[in-house]
């Protein structure tokens, strides 16, 4: 196999002042010990679940907000019922668990600084818990704002977060990817 470098030398205000081509061989493959591929990492669906069981109905979707505090849906919202377990929907340690402005919230941070957050949750865990996917959290709690379900039932507001990005955490389950598929 021949591989083409072109370089750019140099260049002035009357542009460039010369470009060289030159075919080159990759040097000979040694054979030593083939390796290993790498351990592939699961997929996303794999490594995280619906935090409520059954699968609920999403009552409203995120909505990304169009800049840093614009409005939006930093989440979704997915039907239960209250006192219903709430469940870590991945393998993480709860770094929040308790009051904050006007509810309860559990929040888990997961591998690669992806966090997720469940409110309105009673918590079941303490801050510094490490919690397994499937594994109850807390129970949820009526009350959140916007909630469409009726009562006795309840929303489940739950997020997701990459560092500072928000992202719509159906994305988790596999859900939300886009497939481009052929035009005609």
């Amino acid at each position: 196999m021949r591989l083409l470098i072109s370089v750019l030398i140099c260049c002035s205000a009357a542009g460039p002042l010369g470009l060289t081509a030159t075919l080159v061989e990759p040097p000979p493959t040694v054979s030593a010990r083939p390796r290993a591929a790498p351990e592939p990492a699961p997929p996303v669906a794999a490594r995280f679940g619906w935090p409520l069981a059954p699968p609920p109905a999403v009552t409203r979707p995120f909505e990304a907000p169009e800049h840093t505090f614009g409005p939006g849906h930093r989440g979704v919202d997915l039907a239960g019922e209250v006192g219903q377990p709430v469940l870590a929907a991945g393998d993480g340690m709860v770094v929040y668990a308790g009051w904050m402005v006007d509810r309860n919230l559990v929040s888990i941070e997961h591998a690669g600084g992806l966090r997720t957050t469940y409110e309105p949750v009673a918590p079941g865990v303490a801050v510094g818990d490490q919690v397994t996917r499937g594994q109850p959290i807390g129970h949820l709690e009526p009350g959140h704002p916007g909630c469409t379900a009726e009562p006795p039932r309840a929303c489940l507001h739950w997020g997701a977060r990459q560092r500072r990005d928000y992202l719509d955490p159906l994305r988790l389950l596999g859900f939300g990817h886009v497939r481009l598929k052929p035009w005609r």
